[in-house]
């Protein structure tokens, strides 16, 4: 079935709030043509966040009216082109090549794109010096990566990054409005790169889960980690739990969904230290089925120290799950402390910080307490939102470029 306008963005969930234009025109994008830039896709198997967030944002654009391709690198096996709920996507390079192939891409077809959403995923496309001058360019940046560079690169490979990151992408992208979705991404830009451009806050979506039943799920209590299974996301520590809290919780279970890299290392860690009766590796779940588990969960775990925001935080949230995590950026803006989880500060441990929310939420009162405070939390947060907000931000710079849309 083909879903065009109105019937799409119901489709999508993203019928409500509406974007109009000056006129009261029903779809005020009409006939733009947007090129997303973005490092990766949804379907890729170390997708994340910022996938997410980029998808939807297209999704919603294209049921304003505007035409959308997705321009992003390519795994293995995919088709180099295809056309996903009406959404053109073109895949092309390795996670390097990536960053040439792109921009040759944007040059050769600079005519026939009105606006550009110049995802920097610690480095940047170059969009500004391809696309034509009086093309708009909108940089969005999920968080600064500098420590990411240095804890995964090589010294002088991670000197580069920092510098492309920064003084590079702080000239490039001086007169480009910039995008990023959390106060805490926005002071890292300020701060950390000293950024020239006005940056506008955006922040992330959550899709409302339907009718969701927890499912049985083994250990009493159950922790959850979900998401991607990579490097700095840190999940060795949240499956270390499963032992250090051994012995006070004697039923404890830590269940981990997701798919990734680091599922290998995982499983040897699980089977070195004799815990395949306390950890559950699920690997990818289907939506319906991981909902079920985590909404089943007494706690969402993250060990992460680079997020830009934590969507997997307000996934759980809206299912009424509390998170713990680090006192960083973006998780700070995600979790409200004490409210809708806790954050481990500075002289704690992970685990100290677990057993405390754990103790917390044996307190039936308590725990239905947090929950609504979590559902009520991420209700505050939708897709429908997001696109919104981009939509207006792209009105704007079209008004501002002269375009038919003043």
């Amino acid at each position: 079935m083909v879903f065009t306008g109105e019937h799409q963005a119901k489709a999508a969930g993203l019928a409500e709030p509406r974007v109009r234009g000056e006129r009261g025109d029903e779809q005020p994008l009409a006939g733009v043509r947007v090129a997303m830039l973005n490092f990766r896709e949804p379907r890729q198997s170390t997708a994340g966040g910022a996938e997410e967030y980029a998808w939807q944002v297209s999704r919603f654009l294209l049921a304003q009216g505007a035409s959308v391709v997705f321009v992003t690198g390519r795994q293995r096996g995919q088709a180099r082109a295809d056309v996903l709920e009406g959404i053109q996507v073109r895949r092309m390079g390795n996670p390097y090549l990536v960053y040439l192939l792109v921009p040759l891409w944007l040059l050769f077809h600079r005519r026939s794109v009105d606006i550009v959403i110049d995802t920097m995923n610690g480095i940047p496309f170059f969009s500004p010096l391809v696309v034509r001058r009086r093309t708009p360019v909108l940089c969005l940046v999920h968080h600064v990566h500098d420590r990411q560079f240095h804890a995964f690169l090589p010294q002088w490979l991670a000197r580069i990054g920092c510098f492309v990151e920064g003084p590079v992408a702080r000239l490039l992208y001086r007169r480009c409005m910039t995008i990023t979705v959390s106060e805490s991404s926005k002071q890292g830009l300020v701060e950390k790169l000293r950024w020239l451009a006005p940056i506008t806050i955006v922040p992330n979506g959550c899709a409302a889960p339907l009718d969701v039943l927890p499912e049985p799920v083994q250990g009493d209590p159950a922790i959850v980690y979900a998401g991607r299974l990579v490097g700095h996301k840190r999940i060795e520590r949240v499956v270390d739990l499963a032992a250090v809290l051994g012995d006070s919780w004697s039923r404890l279970t830590v269940h981990v969904i997701g798919r990734g890299p680091e599922q290998g290392p995982l499983a040897r860690q699980v089977a070195d230290q004799g815990l395949s009766g306390r950890v559950v590796l699920h690997g990818f779940l289907p939506e319906a089925r991981k909902n079920a588990l985590l909404a089943a969960a007494r706690l969402n775990v993250t060990a992460s120290e680079f997020e830009g925001w934590g969507l997997t935080v307000i996934e759980a949230a809206a299912l009424g799950v509390p998170t713990v995590a680090y006192d960083v950026a973006g998780l700070r803006d995600s979790v409200r402390h004490g409210v809708t989880g806790w954050l481990v500060r500075d002289g704690e441990s992970l685990a100290d910080v677990v057993e405390r929310a754990l103790k917390e939420l044996s307190d039936p009162v308590r725990r239905s307490e947090v929950a609504d405070a979590c559902r009520a939390w991420a209700r505050e947060f939708t897709w429908a939102r997001t696109g919104a907000s981009m939509s207006g931000l792209i009105l704007a710079k079209l008004q501002d470029r002269g375009g038919a849309y003043q």
